[in-house]
């Protein structure tokens, strides 16, 4: 089978599966706290770590909406990390809030404070990574058109980690028990682990 993006066939594929395909993706749960000191708290599906050194993180949302134009007034963003433990949580401050109302507070969450940004943590989270923002970003397409797309880039400023995931100098993701996006409603959990040791070039062959 093949497609052109525009011209899906949406009897035989109803629903779009690039979402799908791209995945599992990380959950972005971005914090943030407006100009008027309201909390928001809002998973993110297009999120990613950009860059180790320096550390970027990036988020993409659909148009200007709270987090991305907290981030943009205050120049702030906390990134919260999605374990089983938080899982429900997270899928529940999805809840299209007004501008007003502090997610935080309406579901009940416990918030932590944060040291080098004004936005405050998910206490129950197992790391959160404090963030200033670097760039704001509007993609554009092939014809040179801005999207409905803003995408926000922040620098990792401070970090937060349980100390419970943490084994043997790691954080051990088998017990911060990732959730991840996978398209459509799916969502996945952590699955069999492994290894994998890069190969050195030295002393090898090419064999065509």
């Amino acid at each position: 089978m093949f497609y052109q993006p525009e011209n899906r066939d949406r009897e035989l594929l109803p629903h779009d599966p690039l979402k799908a395909i791209v995945a599992p993706r990380p959950i972005g749960w971005i914090s943030t706290l407006g100009k008027d000191g309201v909390a928001n708290l809002s998973p993110y599906s297009f999120f990613n770590s950009v860059s180790g050194m320096p550390p970027l993180l990036m988020f993409s949302s659909v148009g200007l909406k709270d987090s991305a134009r907290n981030a943009s007034d205050t120049g702030e963003f906390v990134f919260n990390y999605v374990g089983q433990n938080t899982d429900k949580a997270m899928n529940e401050s999805s809840v299209p809030c007004p501008p007003q109302v502090d997610e935080f507070e309406y579901l009940g969450l416990e918030k932590a404070s944060c040291e080098l940004v004004a936005a405050p943590r998910v206490a129950a989270a197992h790391a959160a990574l404090e963030c200033k923002v670097t760039e704001i970003i509007e993609p554009t397409d092939i014809d040179g058109n801005k999207t409905e797309m803003v995408m926000v880039i922040g620098q990792v400023v401070g970090v937060h980690i349980d100390p419970n995931v943490i084994r043997d100098g790691r954080f051990d993701v088998s017990l911060a028990q990732p959730v991840t996006r996978l398209g459509y409603l799916d969502f996945g959990t952590l699955g069999e682990m492994y290894e994998q040791v890069r190969p050195s070039w030295e002393g090898k062959t090419h064999n065509p």
